[in-house]
């Protein structure tokens, strides 16, 4: 006697079971928390311009990039990073500093001075971001690869003629210009290769140099990682 055909096919029962099974949610994670501290020579041309970079943090990560400007020379600038770095570890209602640089310029101080305070960094865990000449020949590479030894007189006159009115410090909307005319990828490929120019080199006669471009890198990396990645 012939089976009867109960309609049941199983390829049908698995394929419409896949489709009913509940899949997993993607969980939305949230970017690490870090907490840097940038204790800067100038009072006001490296406060505004890092601050101004960190108006780039998400709602979450707010408040993590401290700016201190401090006014003081080189060697001094290092001591109050690492003084700072301490107030903050007694702290323990707060979470300590997970990257601590202190940003000076060669300027016109001793090369002795220059190089003691890259030292002194360098013995403390202190991150170093020294510019010989000056902080402006970070703006400068933005526009144009230097590599020269002028004097810092000459960023500005450089900074002048690129963005088409006078340089001025201590201006927001400086830094929006640089920003906008310029571009930052190429200002670090720039520092990069005056870097291995320099390599070798005693850092108080490595001009013209500057090591900000590695803390903006990193900045950059923890404000936007799925634009640097």
């Amino acid at each position: 006697m012939p089976r009867k055909n109960s309609g049941f096919n199983f390829n049908d029962f698995v394929r419409e079971l896949h489709e009913k099974t509940v899949q997993p949610a993607l969980v939305e994670t949230k970017q690490e928390r870090r907490y840097f501290l940038i204790v800067s020579e100038g009072t006001r041309t490296e406060p505004i311009y890092f601050r101004f970079l960190s108006k780039s943090l998400p709602k979450n990560l707010l408040q993590t990039i401290h700016v201190h400007g401090e006014g003081d020379n080189t060697i001094n600038i290092v001591r109050k990073a690492i003084e700072l770095r301490a107030e903050r570890t007694r702290n323990k209602t707060l979470p300590p500093y997970d990257e601590v640089w202190a940003v000076y310029d060669k300027d016109d101080f001793p090369p002795e001075h220059y190089h003691e305070a890259i030292q002194l960094a360098a013995q403390n865990g202190i991150e170093s971001g020294h510019s010989n000449q000056s902080f402006e020949l970070w703006y400068v590479l933005h526009f144009q690869f230097l590599q020269n030894a002028l004097h810092r007189d000459d960023y500005i006159r450089i900074l002048t003629q690129q963005l088409g009115f006078k340089y001025t410090k201590n201006t927001e909307m400086v830094v929006q210009h640089i920003l906008q005319q310029g571009d930052e990828k190429q200002a670090i490929a720039r520092a990069e290769k005056l870097e291995q120019l320099h390599e070798g080199q005693n850092e108080a006669y490595s001009c013209p140099y500057t090591r900000v471009y590695e803390l903006v890198r990193r900045l950059r990396a923890y404000m936007q990682p799925d634009e640097t990645s």
